[in-house]
């Protein structure tokens, strides 16, 4: 008769490649607390939990590049329109006992001031105005982000831009963007992403603020 040793192993000893994705079922909020906390802060692998199940995901080169130039086309827009925000990154959002979730990106806009200071979250503070998810080597799991109540989610995929707003607890596709109300965010961010991919992300930025700046 075999015998079946059961070997525990702490998750930061897991070594994933760049595009894996793992997926933990059963796990429960206070496991999810502690392999936050063992992971750390200084890590490529992002996190997502749900319903008691953690996915652990490695970015791929071809994330990262829409990631920040998307960033960089929302500050410029931002500071193009004299208005001020705090970009919080990748930040761990939680909502205690039910999801958490790291935005590729994420900003406060309306709720800027409140955040200048902070230098870790605290329980009271309000979600980010906005957050961004490129879509590569997983799919954004939009319930997490309805658990955090973030008004507005950005969502690359595949050269496809799709905005959603949080109405009645509930994400609904958009045509355009509260924050950005005069401009065609869906129709103007792939292009420039796009651009990026032929010419460098330097030149198609540097390109994009040139047409903005015609437009004011």
């Amino acid at each position: 008769m075999t015998t079946l040793t059961l070997i525990l192993k702490p998750v930061s000893q897991i070594k994933l490649d760049p595009g894996s994705v793992v997926t933990i079922p059963n796990v429960s909020w206070l496991e999810f607390e502690s392999i936050l906390e063992e992971l750390g802060e200084k890590r490529s692998a992002r996190i997502t939990y749900s319903k008691g199940t953690l996915q652990i995901m490695v970015p791929l080169p071809e994330h990262e590049k829409p990631k920040e130039l998307i960033s960089d086309i929302v500050k410029t827009l931002l500071k193009a329109a004299g208005r001020r925000y705090e970009s919080f990154g990748s930040t761990t959002f939680k909502r205690e006992g039910i999801a958490g979730v790291e935005p590729d990106a994420c900003f406060y806009i309306e709720n800027y001031q409140i955040m200048v200071d902070r230098r870790q979250l605290q329980p009271d503070d309000p979600p980010p105005d906005l957050a961004i998810e490129i879509d590569v080597t997983s799919k954004t799991d939009l319930e997490v982000y309805e658990a955090i109540a973030v008004p507005e989610v950005w969502v690359y995929d595949n050269g496809k831009l799709t905005i959603y707003l949080l109405r009645d607890g509930r994400y609904v596709e958009s045509d355009t963007s509260p924050n950005f109300p005069d401009i065609a965010i869906a129709q103007i961010i792939p292009p420039v992403v796009e651009r990026a991919w032929q010419v460098g992300s330097y030149q198609a930025l540097e390109e994009f603020e040139t047409a903005i700046g015609e437009r004011r």
